[in-house]
């Protein structure tokens, strides 16, 4: 537990637990499908509550795996009002209704009535997905895959950079912010803190997709003495697929967002 850099003393940074990972869920889906539009862009609005729910659905595994490796990190607020009794008793509950497909963003969030407000996950790449275990989720966001496969198609490295044991190559896989805590710094917070513990666990490396800017931006100017190296990147309107019949298509348009994938130098480092 510690508090967040640079952020009001009401904020705190805790590795995240398997009680959490319900939360971790909402916020993640909610992220990508209401406040990051690059996989939903072609969606319309009204379908899009049906798929945060799906999203949330699919990615159990991917954030159990995070949070059961021990680096994955959630920012707390201290002074978060609950909104139910009920909630208060618990430190915090969760009052989705998947069957309710006519909520919309304002009423999920205010069913997300926990002091979970932001989150970093991650895991050691030397102990991977389960890529079966993730077919839900590239079926529920159906552009995700073409996207990550156009970054690694784009990536010309060696396989140097590899990790050949455990603790060496630490690997992002969701950074979300709850939507009335954005615009804070707490993202890029949470990010720098994330780098400096996997320093000091010894990882000698970070890497990272981001289909945001404004993270794009932070991880590329990590604070001193780290350094970031972009491995590829790729503009969302050129990523290509093919539907069951062969023909091809593009999975993101009208999307236009520059899709990038980072590798943070951590190695020789001191913090």
């Amino acid at each position: 537990m510690a508090s967040a850099p640079n952020l009001p003393s009401r904020y705190e940074i805790r590795p995240l637990e398997l009680k959490h990972c319900n939360w971790v869920q909402a916020i993640v889906a909610l992220s990508n499908v209401y406040q990051t539009r690059v996989w939903t862009a072609s969606w319309p609005e009204e379908d899009l509550t049906r798929r945060t729910y799906k999203v949330y659905k699919s990615m159990a595994y991917l954030m159990q795996h995070q949070i059961e490796s021990g680096h994955s990190l959630g920012v707390f607020d201290k002074e978060y009002e609950f909104k139910q009794p009920e909630s208060a008793t618990t430190s915090g509950k969760f009052y989705w209704n998947l069957d309710d497909e006519t909520a919309s963003i304002t009423k999920l969030l205010d069913q997300m009535d926990f002091p979970l407000v932001s989150v970093a996950m991650a895991y050691d790449s030397f102990d991977p997905l389960n890529p079966e275990r993730l077919m839900d989720i590239m079926a529920a966001l159906p552009s995700f895959g073409p996207a990550m496969g156009a970054l690694e198609a784009a990536d010309q490295r060696d396989s140097s950079w590899k990790a050949t044991g455990p603790g060496q190559v630490l690997f992002r896989a969701a950074t979300s912010t709850r939507q009335e805590y954005e615009g804070k710094g707490i993202m890029k917070s949470l990010a720098h803190y994330l780098m400096r513990t996997a320093a000091a666990k010894g990882f000698r490396a970070i890497q990272i997709e981001c289909v945001s800017d404004a993270v794009t931006h932070v991880w590329s100017h990590p604070p001193e003495p780290f350094h970031t190296d972009l491995v590829s990147e790729i503009n969302s309107m050129d990523v290509m697929a093919e539907d069951e019949s062969g023909n091809t298509y593009y999975p993101l348009r009208p999307a236009k967002q520059r899709l990038c994938k980072l590798y943070c130098r951590l190695q020789g480092s001191t913090v």
